[in-house]
């Protein structure tokens, strides 16, 4: 039996999970997410990691690997570091084994991923950090609108008459809604335009990356937005992309178990051969 922790620190939230893995067997003892808002990224995921551990009562000594992701390989408790597209890939492997696709769309972009059955990844496309097909431009928007983020889902599914964002560019895209709010273009119809939008753009992500067919789960920040994922079905229908878009209610900690899974296997493999420590 081994203990394993997984860390992945974003750019708006940190997230921290903890698993017990006895072979194929594994079994989820903590978790925990926080929103960074301002604050030091680096000793809130110290203050996470330290949390689960409280939660599941383990001292950091009980745990075999730490395994960071994201922006977390600075974080001096780590015991390794994996690429998040590779913790995405796994995390949602574990969270729905059917996914041979990922949506990762988090504050500052939106990533597809093809996977194989394991969770290895198979291409890759990533939108540019300047796209307001973003979790933080769709927050500023929620913000301008007066609408909480929790309710930005429900309100863009009433949205009948979607107002789209044409520009990419986060900027220029906010001056959009701005004029669309004095034309008198209500705030439903505006969220449903830019889920729309956003839809669009992953979308082509996915056939970008070779996507036509099977589950595709949506993590990341905006995993459970019910107006984005609805947006992103009938956006791959528009396209006769014969895909099946999901969430899942831990969606969003797809990158932080991700990370303790490989970490669990790493930690295996450095186990039953040691001289790989000398190398990596």
């Amino acid at each position: 039996m081994t203990i394993t922790a997984g860390i992945d620190v974003g750019t708006g939230c940190v997230k921290a999970v903890l698993f017990e893995v006895e072979g194929e067997r594994t079994r989820w003892l903590a978790r925990r997410v926080e929103r960074i808002r301002q604050r030091d990224p680096y000793r809130l995921a110290e203050a996470a990691y330290d949390g689960i551990l409280a939660e599941a009562s383990l001292s950091r000594g009980d745990v075999a690997y730490v395994a960071t992701t994201g922006d977390g390989e600075s974080l001096p408790f780590h015991t390794g570091h994996f690429y998040s597209m590779t913790t995405h890939a796994r995390g949602a492997i574990h969270l729905d084994p059917t996914t041979r696709a990922v949506l990762d769309v988090g504050a500052l972009h939106g990533r597809a991923i093809r996977t194989d059955p394991r969770g290895k990844v198979l291409a890759y496309k990533m939108t540019s950090q300047c796209a307001s097909g973003s979790g933080q431009f769709l927050e500023n928007i929620a913000r301008y609108l007066g609408i909480a983020q929790d309710e930005i889902g429900a309100l863009s599914q009433q949205g009948t008459n979607p107002e789209k964002v044409s520009s990419i560019c986060a900027v220029l895209a906010e001056t959009d809604v701005i004029n669309m709010v004095s034309r008198g273009i209500s705030a439903a119809n505006i969220l449903k335009g830019i889920h729309v939008s956003m839809a669009q753009r992953l979308a082509t992500l996915l056939r970008g990356v070779g996507t036509r067919d099977g589950t595709v789960l949506v993590t990341g920040g905006l995993a459970l937005d019910s107006g984005l994922v609805l947006a992103l079905r009938e956006a791959a229908a528009e396209a006769r992309v014969e895909v099946d878009v999901r969430s899942h209610p831990d969606a969003i900690f797809a990158g932080a178990i991700g990370a303790a899974l490989w970490g669990a296997f790493r930690h295996h493999k450095l186990a039953a051969q040691p001289e790989l420590a000398l190398v990596s």
